[in-house]
Protein backbone atom coordinates (compact mmCIF):
# COMPACT_ATOMS: atom_id res chain seq x y z
CA UNK A 1 0.00 0.00 0.00
CA UNK A 2 1.54 3.52 -0.96
CA UNK A 3 2.03 5.83 2.10
CA UNK A 4 -0.68 7.70 3.07
CA UNK A 5 1.31 10.16 5.18
CA UNK A 6 0.26 14.13 4.77
CA UNK A 7 2.38 16.18 3.10
CA UNK A 8 0.97 19.91 2.53
CA UNK A 9 2.27 21.46 -0.90
CA UNK A 10 2.71 25.25 -1.02
CA UNK A 11 1.07 27.10 -3.20
CA UNK A 12 0.91 30.94 -2.47
CA UNK A 13 -2.71 31.42 -4.39
CA UNK A 14 -2.39 35.03 -4.44
CA UNK A 15 0.78 35.05 -6.43
CA UNK A 16 -0.71 32.63 -8.92
CA UNK A 17 -3.71 34.83 -9.04
CA UNK A 18 -1.31 37.89 -9.67
CA UNK A 19 0.69 36.61 -11.83
CA UNK A 20 -1.84 34.88 -14.22
CA UNK A 21 -3.96 37.92 -13.63
CA UNK A 22 -1.86 39.74 -16.51
CA UNK A 23 -3.20 36.82 -19.24
CA UNK A 24 -5.57 37.80 -21.57
CA UNK A 25 -9.16 37.07 -21.04
CA UNK A 26 -8.11 35.04 -17.60
CA UNK A 27 -10.42 37.69 -15.49
CA UNK A 28 -13.11 36.69 -17.19
CA UNK A 29 -12.59 32.74 -17.29
CA UNK A 30 -11.80 32.59 -13.88
CA UNK A 31 -15.04 34.81 -12.77
CA UNK A 32 -16.82 32.44 -14.81
CA UNK A 33 -15.46 29.72 -12.77
CA UNK A 34 -15.68 31.68 -9.23
CA UNK A 35 -18.54 28.84 -7.97
CA UNK A 36 -16.81 25.91 -9.19
CA UNK A 37 -13.27 27.92 -7.42
CA UNK A 38 -14.73 28.24 -3.92
CA UNK A 39 -16.45 24.59 -4.14
CA UNK A 40 -12.43 23.74 -4.62
CA UNK A 41 -11.05 25.61 -2.30
CA UNK A 42 -13.31 24.26 0.11
CA UNK A 43 -13.05 20.64 -0.77
CA UNK A 44 -9.12 21.45 -0.30
CA UNK A 45 -9.20 23.40 2.68
CA UNK A 46 -11.53 20.17 4.87
CA UNK A 47 -8.50 17.47 3.19
CA UNK A 48 -5.82 19.90 4.44
CA UNK A 49 -7.37 20.04 8.01
CA UNK A 50 -8.43 16.56 8.26
CA UNK A 51 -4.61 16.08 7.38
CA UNK A 52 -5.20 13.32 4.61
CA UNK A 53 -3.96 13.02 1.42
CA UNK A 54 -6.26 12.56 -2.28
CA UNK A 55 -5.14 8.46 -1.58
CA UNK A 56 -6.37 8.81 1.93
CA UNK A 57 -9.68 9.95 0.93
CA UNK A 58 -10.01 7.81 -1.85
CA UNK A 59 -9.63 4.57 0.54
CA UNK A 60 -11.89 5.88 2.63
CA UNK A 61 -14.27 6.92 -0.34
CA UNK A 62 -13.90 3.22 -1.92
CA UNK A 63 -12.76 5.07 -4.79
CA UNK A 64 -9.56 5.78 -6.65
CA UNK A 65 -6.61 8.46 -6.32
CA UNK A 66 -7.79 9.92 -9.66
CA UNK A 67 -11.64 10.07 -8.82
CA UNK A 68 -10.67 12.41 -5.94
CA UNK A 69 -8.57 14.65 -8.32
CA UNK A 70 -11.00 15.11 -10.79
CA UNK A 71 -13.38 16.38 -7.73
CA UNK A 72 -11.12 18.85 -6.34
CA UNK A 73 -10.27 20.03 -10.27
CA UNK A 74 -12.48 23.60 -10.43
CA UNK A 75 -14.72 23.47 -13.49
CA UNK A 76 -13.34 20.37 -15.03
CA UNK A 77 -16.20 18.34 -13.65
CA UNK A 78 -18.98 18.59 -11.92
CA UNK A 79 -19.51 16.02 -8.81
CA UNK A 80 -23.06 15.34 -7.75
CA UNK A 81 -24.34 15.65 -4.14
CA UNK A 82 -24.03 12.16 -3.34
CA UNK A 83 -20.43 12.40 -4.42
CA UNK A 84 -19.77 15.60 -2.57
CA UNK A 85 -21.72 14.12 0.65
CA UNK A 86 -19.42 11.32 0.57
CA UNK A 87 -15.90 13.90 0.28
CA UNK A 88 -17.53 15.44 3.08
CA UNK A 89 -17.99 12.75 5.20
CA UNK A 90 -14.39 10.93 4.19
CA UNK A 91 -12.69 14.07 5.35
CA UNK A 92 -14.60 14.79 8.79
CA UNK A 93 -17.07 17.05 7.46
CA UNK A 94 -21.01 17.83 6.87
CA UNK A 95 -21.87 19.20 3.46
CA UNK A 96 -24.11 22.18 3.72
CA UNK A 97 -25.68 23.68 0.53
CA UNK A 98 -26.74 27.05 0.99
CA UNK A 99 -28.59 29.26 -1.64
CA UNK A 100 -28.03 32.87 -1.18
CA UNK A 101 -30.22 35.60 -3.03
CA UNK A 102 -28.53 37.58 -5.70
CA UNK A 103 -28.32 41.46 -5.14
CA UNK A 104 -30.75 43.14 -7.12
CA UNK A 105 -29.27 44.39 -10.53
CA UNK A 106 -28.47 48.06 -10.62
CA UNK A 107 -30.26 50.24 -13.55
CA UNK A 108 -27.87 51.25 -16.36
CA UNK A 109 -30.24 54.04 -17.14
CA UNK A 110 -29.76 57.76 -15.21
CA UNK A 111 -33.61 57.77 -15.22
CA UNK A 112 -35.42 57.85 -11.77
CA UNK A 113 -37.69 54.23 -11.47
CA UNK A 114 -41.08 56.40 -11.36
CA UNK A 115 -40.25 57.85 -15.26
CA UNK A 116 -39.80 53.82 -16.46
CA UNK A 117 -42.90 53.50 -14.96
CA UNK A 118 -44.93 56.34 -16.95
CA UNK A 119 -43.61 54.80 -19.96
Amino acid sequence: MADLKFQAVRHDHKAFLEKASKRQGFSEAYDALEVEYALAHEMLAARTRAGLTQEAVAVRMGTTKSAISRLEAAGKHAPSVASLKRYAAAVGCTLKIELVPAAPKRRRSAQPVAADAAR
